[in-house]
Order: structure tokens, then sequence, then C-alpha cells
């Protein structure tokens, strides 16, 4: 595991930027934590790190954003997923077949579909009000 720690936006996007960079089609990375803790400025930093210049916004209401040519990273919001049921109307799967990166917020509601291999973030507050204690777990590569 590794552990990171943030003090600001922009810290944590350049996080998200450089585990990015090291991402292939197929990977998952599942995120797992509270409202506000900067699961969207990760993956707008993950977005940055594969080259895509697609303007990354929070899927709550659309469940899922596609960015990139053939959706080469697909942003996904788990919040209201209960069910085998939602997450199939979600593409989810469908989207992993295709050899997208997925990146996953509120994981935790979906976490027996995740791939044996999907990279772990847990995103939690620090001291400070924007400070964020950032652990990764599965990513074999330093970041």
């Amino acid at each position: 595991m590794q552990i990171f720690n943030t003090d600001s936006y922009e810290k944590t996007v350049a996080l998200g930027e450089r585990l990015g960079k090291k991402l292939k089609g197929g990977d998952v990375v599942a995120f797992f934590g509270s409202l506000g803790m900067g699961k969207t400025a990760f993956t707008t930093g993950i977005a940055k790190g594969m080259g895509l210049d697609d303007a990354v916004s929070s899927p709550t209401f659309a469940i899922v954003n596609v960015y990139g040519k053939n959706s080469q990273l697909c942003h996904f919001d788990m919040y209201r997923v209960d069910s085998w049921e939602d997450l199939y109307s979600t593409g989810f799967f469908d989207y992993l077949d295709m050899g997208s990166v997925l990146a996953v917020e509120w994981s935790e509601n979906i976490e027996n579909a995740l791939p044996e291999n999907a990279i772990r973030i847990t995103i939690e507050k620090g001291e400070g009000d924007n400070d964020r204690v950032i652990k990764i777990e599965g990513c074999e590569d330093a970041i």
C-alpha cells in the first residue's frame, strides 16, 4: 500500500495524473471514501495523465460519464446502486469488456463485482479542512 497526503485540489489532481500515466485499458480504479473527499478531483488527474482533454465532472446524476475517443475512461458513480440489476443497468460490465479504464466512485456499493486486480483508492479527511490521506492498493509500481 502506498499512502499520500494532499492539502489542495491541485495536489489531489496531480497525484491522480501520476496514476493516470500508468493505467492501461481494462484497469479498474475503485474509489472508497465519503462525500466531498476528492474522488472526482483524483479522476480529473487520471484523465490528464491518460492524455485526455475532456472536462471531468461528477457522474452523480448521469451514473456514468465517458471521456476520450472510444470510451477510454468511464467514470461511474455507484452511490445509488444497490442491486445486481442496478449495476447491470449502468453498463459497468459492457465498458469493462470494451477495455476502457474504469474509475468507480462509491465502490463500497459494488464490492462483490470489482475485479480482483482493481486498484483500490481510499480517500479520508486529514487534520485540516483541505487535507486528505490517500491510500492506494493494487498498483505495483510506485506512483
